[in-house]
């Protein structure tokens, strides 16, 4: 593309649109990738923050001085350092302030800098800040030209690039922040178990997520509650830089006596407002999404003091915080997103091992900077005192110099061959330090300095011994913020989440009621509340009737089969009320074009089932088998061509009777049929016609029961069934006198 060449004064340029807002859009999204929204790698700090500690430093606002108006601080930083909105920066402050958004605060807060229910702070004008110890050791050294420092936005001042940093900041109180196109989400961790994992890293520069782990579990977040995630998950997340932990709220059991009790939450996830959590619970609550919890109450003082009261005292705790869990904020999931600005340039995900590299690497380069400042200051230092022992060495000398040469200065430096530095130092010199004591003090002071700046080049001299220092200085830290210190001890706790089955926990979700459950010949479905066993009253749609009614709960599952040998599940709390002609089953359940519904009965945990096609080929199947967890059903019973399943009677007993449309009734051991969880099965009966009829398990000892049209029951005992026992696949022989005509055990 030819190059663009401004035009004559007063004539328009045309310029490509495409290219002016990708360079425009590309210079807003780097300046807030680097300005904004990531954190340096080096000391775990935006922009915003490093400029905030800059100016309270500044404003001499160390952890034993006194307060200053927080208004005075903002004022500061915007004039200064950050030309943003004063209401964003008092923002960044609060958040520093705040103890249980910080896992160690920076700033420390004299007034209202709000609470863990979501209140915001009061006004910048009320309250007032300064610093704490660790926002101190973040700044420990910055006059000795230990970082860079660049000009501000107006040029009219100097402001650090990154902060020295004498505690791993970034992990420390992690960060987050979404910039244009990418994000960070760094949790909080414990300070003396990075510094553990950090001095491990020094001894072992080869460490794995695995070995660091052993020091560093998991975050350690400033409301405490629980972590419950596995130790691989942990290990990939800190590995990768990616992943999450599953933290939940900390509760106990508080007894009330006679039986009763209730539930206590101490402490809740991070980042979740208790008001708001609160409100969460009470609206499930109304809305009958609880039906385990009868109230919640906050009981909150200075600490957290949630009141959970179960609906019984039946009720199991544990299954109730579980479905606690699973539907309200006192369990959460803390993203891990570690997104940093790498030197302060490039932004990159990092691990937890480059993580504390980077932070180790900072440390060495600012200790080598300020041994070489040091040692320059020295170096300085020497070359006055040499001055000063010449002029004491010479002392009637230089006074005689001084008062009567022109250019003293000149003859001072040609007469003793002193530098200019040496020349002006003696010139400077107070007229008090004329005295003996101060040559010995200078000799004194001069020898120290002669030694300390040995050390010094010796130091720098030596990559071993820097980091012997480095060692040295996280050793200390970790003793500073250990596990017996208020400020270091771990708050977040480890546990296992306690093996609950999901189905008792979504059971638990459910209010239980009992109802009647209504299926048509056309299979519309309805639940009527209660146990309606008189459905003679019920209307269905023109030309359809009754077909199935069953008792259950609503917390129960259906089990519906269908002549295709498919097994659908629906739940007995999502089916359509008792007014009206219900809802087809086909907007629940995706039943093929075609195929009809043979039964529907409640799954029971355990029980087995005798599933049998029309042509009288079947099995037995365990229930759990049948569940089937999409619309689409569970193929269970394989049938070909015209045929189609029958039937799906109850396994309970050892003897199987069988009969046909041919009134044939066969009666043979429950041995000689398979368990299987899906198939075609085996013969139960043989039939030169038709097929089968009905089947039914019986117990040996208890005799074959039938009910026939009339409701009468008749009973026959093995004994009475030799003419009919036999072996699977055989005919059998017309059924005893008194069986109903319809060849049904039902009647």
């Amino acid at each position: 593309m030819a190059e663009l060449v401004d035009p004559p004064q007063g004539v328009e340029r045309i310029v490509d649109l495409k290219e002016a807002l990708e360079e425009r859009y590309l210079s807003y999204a780097i300046s807030t990738i680097t300005q904004r929204a990531l954190p340096d790698a080096r000391d775990g700090l935006k922009p915003v923050h490093r400029r905030i500690l800059h100016a309270m430093r500044l404003l001499k606002l160390d952890p034993g001085q006194g307060y200053k108006k927080s208004a005075r601080i903002v004022g500061d930083v915007i004039g200064k350092y950050h030309p943003h909105g004063d209401q964003s920066v008092y923002d960044a402050l609060v958040r520093l302030a705040q103890d249980f958004a910080v896992r160690y605060p920076l700033v420390d807060g004299q007034g209202n800098f709000g609470s863990i229910d979501g209140d915001g702070a009061a006004a910048m004008r009320y309250t007032e800040s300064r610093m704490t110890e660790v926002a101190q050791r973040l700044l420990e050294g910055i006059t000795e030209d230990s970082v860079d420092f660049r000009q501000t936005y107006d040029g009219e001042d100097e402001e650090p690039i990154v902060l020295p940093s004498n505690f791993p900041n970034l992990l420390a109180n992690g960060s987050s922040g979404i910039a244009v196109g990418m994000a960070t989400s760094i949790p909080p961790h414990n300070v003396a178990e990075l510094c553990e994992a950090a001095l491990y890293i020094l001894m072992h520069p080869d460490a794995t997520a695995r070995d660091l782990i052993r020091f560093v579990p998991g975050p350690d977040f400033p409301t405490g509650g629980i972590l419950v995630d596995d130790e691989a998950a942990t290990e990939q997340a800190y590995r990768t830089g990616r992943g999450g932990f599953r933290v939940r709220a900390k509760w106990e059991v508080e007894d009330n006596g006679r039986g009763t009790y209730q539930i206590i939450v101490t402490e809740i996830p991070y980042q979740v407002q208790k008001s708001r959590l609160i409100e969460k619970i009470a609206e499930l609550l109304l809305a009958r999404r609880l039906p385990l919890l009868k109230d919640v109450r906050d009981e909150s003082a200075e600490d957290i003091r949630v009141v959970l009261e179960p609906r019984a005292r039946t009720v199991d705790p544990v299954l109730l915080m579980e479905s606690m869990f699973k539907l309200t904020e006192l369990e959460t999931r803390i993203p891990l997103n570690m997104n940093v600005l790498d030197k302060g340039m490039i932004p990159r995900v990092i691990g937890l091992g480059d993580a504390l590299k980077a932070w180790l690497e900072h440390r060495k380069e600012v200790l080598v900077r300020r041994s070489r400042y040091r040692l320059g200051q020295i170096e300085h230092r020497l070359e006055v005192l040499g001055g000063y022992l010449i002029a004491y060495l010479n002392l009637d000398e230089v006074i005689r110099i001084i008062r009567e040469e022109d250019d003293a200065k000149g003859e001072l430096i040609a007469r003793f061959n002193l530098t200019d530095v040496q020349a002006e130092s003696i010139l400077n010199m107070r007229l008090r330090s004329l005295r003996k004591l101060e040559e010995i003090e200078i000799r004194t002071e001069f020898d120290k300095l002669t030694e300390e700046k040995a050390q010094l080049e010796a130091l720098l001299d030596s990559e071993r011994k820097q980091w012997g220092i480095v060692t040295r200085e996280v050793t200390d830290l970790k003793k500073a913020y250990g596990p017996d210190t208020e400020l270091g001890r771990r708050r977040t706790q480890f546990a296992k989440a306690p093996d609950t089955d999901l189905a008792d926990i979504e059971t638990a979700m459910i209010e239980r009621e009992p109802i009647t459950v209504v299926l048509s010949q056309k299979g519309w479905i309805r639940a009527l509340r209660g146990h309606n066993n008189d459905t003679s009253g019920l209307n269905f749609k023109t030309d359809d009737r009754l077909k199935i009614a069953i008792t259950c709960e609503t917390t129960d599952k259906l089990l519906l089969l269908t002549t295709g040998g498919k097994v659908y599940t629906l739940g007995a709390d999502k089916l359509p009320g008792g007014r009206g002609h219900g809802e087809p089953v086909r907007i629940m359940v995706d039943i093929e074009e075609g195929h009809d519904i043979v039964d529907i009965f409640v799954h029971k945990p355990g029980a087995k089932r005798l599933i049998a096609s029309d042509i009288g080929n079947g099995f037995i199947v365990a229930e759990e088998d049948l569940i089937a967890n999409t619309r689409k059903g569970k193929q269970v019973l394989n049938v070909s061509g015209t045929h189609e399943a029958k039937l799906c009677v109850p396994a309970e007993g050892d003897m199987i009777a069988v009969i046909g449309q041919n009134r044939k009734l066969l009666v043979f051991p429950r041995t000689q049929l398979p368990e299987m969880s899906r198939g075609k099965g085996v013969r139960l009966q043989k039939y030169k016609d038709g097929g089968i009829s009905d089947a039914k398990l019986f117990a040996a000892a208890d005799g074959l029961t039938w009910t026939d049209s009339s409701g009468r029951t008749f009973t026959k005992s093995i004994d009475d069934l030799k003419d009919w026992l036999g072996d699977r696949a055989q005919a059998g022989r017309q059924p005893p006198t008194g069986f109903p005509r319809n060849n049904k055990f039902s009647g």
